[in-house]
């Protein structure tokens, strides 16, 4: 799942006092993009008093109780920042500057953003100066201009646009600062595409400021991609990137992963595969722990679409030493994208299990989506669907254990599989009435939709399944009409083919199938997997075994999780000596829901006894899996010859990569407040990632 386009917004105006900003308030992810702050001049003609020590981001602040807080921040001392905020609150409630550094911690170590607002309200109340001049006669104006800038940023994290734009509007009136080029995203997620465009041409004409221009750039690159111009959306996205890569440059710093993000995003959306893997691989670079965007999710996808699984088992790794050293303000933005793109791979490695639990926690768990083009619904809607088709996936699966139990023990474990597809059947019918409206089904069907929550290609077809054929197969012909697929028809015949398999119509299925094969990129390689199998089906009830067989072995080579996904059953032809283990061993395979004997089928042969061997080839005699008897486990109630089969199962409908349970239950996340805390290790896993970074070239 993709979050659509990222912001990469700093709070409200902050930036344009402050060098540099601290951790909460730097950027958001399209998203708009990172921002160095700029030097205090900006508060030119304000007198705040003290030596330039810098907390919260600003010049000047002289309160010892706030002094200590960010000093524990700056340590990563958070209990510390927290036990002090508390205390002075409660000796000091009508203090505004202690109101605001209790949001400041609960939003940069927490990410509550709930309870924040009640305390920043609680700072406006106290402050709420209408003028310059009043403000500067308070004695303490930072602290009311902080807290505007907070609000702002809050209300925009939590989806209240308009109220951001509001405060925005406040700083402008009391303190004449400059705000356009911050209005952009929330206009954008009002989607008030006229005024964006409007706002960022604004920003582009006046401003020389390369933090400004980059903001405006990548607002233009939202902006252009709704009015469906992908070529000039792309064209500002490389603006934003280039403006912020100079900045970068000049202060040494590196650039921020949100425009190279946005700008892979669009390219996908041209179905430039290469170029968006560059722009994520140039992401990936170093660790920026306040971008929402992290740049390994996305490799990750693509490397699953690709059936690149080895890679895509790295990029996992990757992501969670991204994700350990995230901001706790940034997990509560895209803790969503890592549990279902988590859910995605353990689906294809064979844990459809954990992956249901994942996809449920990514459902039951909201998400802050103000940084995001897309919206909560949407987010819903895949993790739906993701949790329907891992639930659906462990059935299969748990009849397949069955079918090695004896009656009574099978019997119960059937009994028990139903459990899996009841929720099955509920999450495909939460899934439905989330993707009831036309217009987000047009939204669905288009290929790499960037401003949209992005179900993977090779999951796509499963809304023909919970959708039904003919509410799909008339959105279609909609959706070709407006242009959705004038990049390329593969994806229009492929979901075609998807709707004549369903209706158990083989001619239709392999005339569709075939025209998207061949008009599909090579690197939809799941896509394509799945054609293949619907092409395998097809062909065998018509008798054409040639074209069955070499599809079904397409099918297995580059998806090898489908065929239990989907549900199907695998002609083979069984055969094994005269042998009461091979005997008892076929017996288990002739009862598994994924082979059915057929004499035109597969190869599937059984060994005897000293190599305890099953192994699957075509009928040439190529291996498309072989599985050898390991160590017996004493401490499961398994036999030999269940074990060997159920090993067999696990290796050839899965990825064959030996997850620990411990690795899975990390993949659920950890407290906030404990992921933010810095020690050697997380230092080791850091320096790993950056030697296992993709090459990013010249």
């Amino acid at each position: 799942m993709r979050n659509g386009l990222r912001s990469a917004l700093e709070p409200a105006g902050r930036q344009t006092l402050l060098a540099p900003l601290t951790g909460a308030l730097l950027a958001l992810t399209l998203t708009l993009a990172p921002h160095p702050a700029r030097a205090q001049d900006d508060f030119a003609g304000i007198d705040l008093p003290g030596a330039a020590t810098l907390c919260f981001g600003m010049l000047g602040i002289t309160e010892a109780r706030a002094l200590e807080v960010c000093d524990a921040l700056a340590l990563r001392e958070n209990v510390r920042a927290r036990e002090v905020a508390q205390r002075w609150i409660a000796e000091q409630p009508g203090s505004a500057a202690a109101q605001f550094a209790l949001a400041e911690v609960l939003v940069r170590v927490e990410g509550n953003l709930a309870r924040a607002l009640f305390h920043l309200n609680r700072a406006e109340e106290l402050t709420n100066y209408s003028s310059l001049g009043r403000a500067v006669a308070s004695g303490a104006p930072e602290w009311h201009y902080l807290t505007l800038s907070q609000l702002s940023y809050v209300h925009q994290l939590m989806g209240n646009q308009q109220a951001s734009l509001d405060y925005l509007d406040k700083i402008e009136a009391v303190y004449g600062q400059e705000v356009e080029s911050f209005r952009g995203w929330p206009l954008i997620k009002m989607q008030k595409w006229d005024e964006a465009r409007a706002s960022a041409e604004s920003v582009l004409a006046s401003s020389n400021d390369p933090r400004e221009r980059s903001r405006a750039w990548n607002t233009l690159c939202a902006v252009e991609l709704s009015a469906l111009r992908p070529a000039e959306s792309l064209e500002a996205c490389d603006r934003s990137i280039s403006e912020d890569e100079a900045l970068a440059g000049e202060s040494s710093g590196d650039s921020d992963t949100v425009y190279l993000m946005n700008a892979s995003e669009v390219s996908l959306s041209m179905l430039r595969m290469e170029d968006a893997e560059d722009y994520l691989t140039r992401a990936a670079r170093e660790l920026d722990p306040d971008s929402v965007g992290d740049p390994w999710i996305y490799l990750l996808f693509l490397y699953m679409n690709q059936s690149r699984f080895d890679e895509a088992r790295t990029a996992l790794d990757n992501m969670l030493v991204w994700r350990d050293q995230q901001e706790p303000i940034v997990g509560v933005m895209n803790r969503a994208e890592h549990f279902l793109v988590s859910a995605m791979f353990l689906t294809l490695a064979g844990y459809p299990a954990d992956a249901a639990t994942l996809s449920a926690t990514a459902l039951n768990q909201p998400d802050r989506t103000g940084s995001y083009s897309a919206d909560e619904a949407q987010k819903d809607s895949i993790a739906a669907l993701m949790n329907a088709i891992a639930n659906q996936t462990a059935y299969e699966q748990a009849l397949e254990n069955a079918a090695t139990k004896d009656f009574a023990d099978a019997l119960q474990q059937r009994l028990r599989a139903q459990t899996l597809r009841f929720k099955a059947w509920r999450s495909s019918r939460h899934a439905a009435a989330l993707f009831a409206d036309t217009q987000v089904l047009l939204n669905r069907l288009r290929p790499y939709a960037p401003l949209d929550v992005h179900i993977p290609e090779w999951i796509e077809p499963e809304l023909v399944r919970i959708m039904g054929e003919g509410v799909i197969a008339g959105v279609l012909e909609q959706a070709l009409a407006a242009g959705a697929f004038s990049l390329n028809e593969g994806y229009y015949h492929a979901y075609h083919a998807e709707i004549a398999a369903l209706r158990g119509q083989s001619e239709q299925t392999l005339a569709h199938a075939a025209r998207a094969l061949g008009q599909l990129p090579a690197q939809e390689s799941l896509l394509r997997a799945r054609l293949s199998a619907r092409i395998a089906e097809a062909a065998w009830q018509q008798g054409d075994y040639e074209v069955a067989r070499s599809n079904y072995e397409l099918a297995l080579q580059n998806d090898p999780s489908l065929l239990r996904r989907l549900g199907m059953s695998l002609p083979v032809r069984i055969r094994g000596v005269d042998d009461a283990f091979v005997r008892q061993v076929i017996d288990y395979l002739e009862a598994s829901p994924r082979f059915h004997s057929h004499p035109e089928g597969l190869s599937l042969e059984v060994f005897p006894q000293n190599d305890l061997t099953i192994c699957l080839s075509t009928l040439g005699g190529s291996p498309l899996s072989c599985v050898q008897m390991g160590a017996i486990d004493e401490t499961l109630t398994l036999t030999p010859a269940q074990q060997l089969v159920q090993e067999f199962h696990a290796q050839t409908f899965g990825l064959g990569y030996d997850i620990s349970q411990a690795q899975r239950m990390r993949l659920m996340g950890s407290s906030v407040i404990l992921s933010s805390q810095g020690n050697a290790a997380a230092q080791q896993d850091r320096d790993a990632v950056l030697q296992t970074s993709p090459p990013t070239g010249p």
